[in-house]
């Protein structure tokens, strides 16, 4: 969330750096200083008569000892009064709740390294990396390999729930399984502390890191207890801290978590979002850490790294991309995303995405720190995907599909038992 202090003293730039981000309700930008300006007069209004009662309480006690007791007692009158004036506070919390209404509805404003761009075409490729395999004559998208092999069941899992949430059996459970162990112990190795946190959170925290109410219609709801379904793990861990003031020197804090994912905006059929390329439930490792602001921007492309080398380890062909801000997410200011190369499909899949928010969603989680000289300040936070799991299994069956079988990348094959999978 935006602080409004910055919005009112910089307007035309917070509007410029939205247009970049096509927002199209700019006018809220006005709509929002405009009530803001009359709570801060009505603010200023109850701050003079508290100052009133205070004098005038500070005088009653002089009366009184002076045995002034009649113009004391006028005198309590005059308070009673101003303090029935005061207790009427509807119209300044209506003028709170309508400012926060404006804010929560405010993107976060994108960072000056992100390029101008309405669609994905228009995002920047930062590098590239590994080799794109050449397939024999007859090789399968994952879809068909996932049924030769009994590895996955996509009518089972329609059968049972409904389109979007497939069955993993036998080897493929078992590379599910392997490939999350993996991941996290790769995350783990390089400092991040691993989590277990729930997978439905209530609706302060779905707040917290920006879900709601941006992406409300996209979240499974469980409305008999206003719990939600997580779409990522980055909102149960990143709201460990929510509300907590850190010392300087516990930064930065690194925290990792694998979690089924829960999405409603599975999409229509088709070619693009058939077998693994799209689903409502799928396994994702994530990363997160809360940083001191003036080291966010360093620690973004220490995460890149992170996972470009873990990209790297499964000998995927894979590109990076700067995305442009019509492409960028409602709470980041910066963010890369990993796509890897089908070989099968002959497309790009997205794998993941790491993003800086700067203060957004710290803002709203009043996460905080003091720093050497005691203030206390807002972190930034970023987060990661590392990895999602179905276009990486996609990527990883149909590149390394040969006549004998599936051959594994070497990292993996010591979680999963073997070389191979036929």
């Amino acid at each position: 969330m935006l602080q409004v202090n910055f919005i009112r003293q910089n307007a035309d730039f917070v509007k410029e750096r939205l247009a970049v981000k096509h927002f199209s309700q700019l006018n809220l930008v006005d709509e929002l200083i405009a009530l803001d300006e009359k709570r801060r007069k009505l603010q200023f209004e109850r701050d003079e008569l508290q100052s009133r009662v205070n004098a005038a309480s500070k005088e009653i006690g002089n009366l009184m000892k002076s045995a002034k007791k009649e113009e004391a007692e006028a005198l309590k009158a005059e308070v009673a009064a101003i303090k029935i004036q005061m207790d009427d506070t509807s119209e300044l919390a209506d003028l709170e709740a309508a400012v926060h209404g404006i804010l929560v509805q405010l993107p976060n404003l994108p960072a000056a390294e992100v390029p101008v761009g309405r669609t994905p075409e228009e995002n920047v490729v930062v590098r590239e990396g590994g080799v794109k395999p050449v397939l024999a004559a007859g090789s399968k998208p994952h879809w068909d390999l996932v049924s030769q092999y009994g590895l996955i069941d996509f009518e089972l899992g329609n059968k049972i729930t409904g389109s979007g949430f497939p069955v993993y059996k036998n080897q493929g459970a078992k590379l599910q399984r392997a490939l999350i162990s993996y991941f996290l112990d790769y995350n783990t190795a390089a400092g991040y502390v691993e989590y277990l946190p729930p997978h439905m959170v209530n609706e302060a925290s779905a707040y917290g890191t920006g879900q709601l109410p941006d992406k409300e219609g996209q979240m499974y709801h469980a409305t008999a207890d206003n719990f939600y379904l997580i779409p990522t793990a980055e909102v149960p861990v990143t709201n460990i801290y929510r509300d907590e003031i850190l010392n300087a020197n516990e930064l930065p804090v690194k925290m990792t978590a694998y979690t089924p994912c829960f999405r409603r905006e599975a999409g229509s059929y088709g070619k693009d979002v058939r077998g693994l390329n799209r689903l409502h439930q799928f396994d994702k490792v994530e990363v997160v850490q809360l940083v001191h602001p003036e080291t966010s921007y360093q620690v973004l492309e220490e995460m890149v790294l992170h996972v470009e080398k873990l990209l790297q380890s499964l000998e995927l062909p894979y590109r990076i991309l700067r995305l442009c801000g019509g492409d960028m997410g409602f709470t980041s200011a910066l963010t890369y995303d990993f796509e890897v190369y089908s070989a099968a499909q002959e497309k790009w899949l997205e794998v993941s995405s790491v993003s800086n928010f700067e203060a957004y969603q710290t803002n709203r989680m009043k996460i905080r720190f003091k720093d050497e000289k005691g203030k206390t300040q807002l972190l930034h936070s970023l987060n990661g995907s590392s990895m999602a799991l179905p276009r990486i299994v996609a990527a990883l069956l149909e590149n390394n599909q040969t006549p004998e079988g599936i051959k594994l990348p070497k990292a993996v094959q010591p979680y999963f038992g073997g070389e191979w999978i036929k």
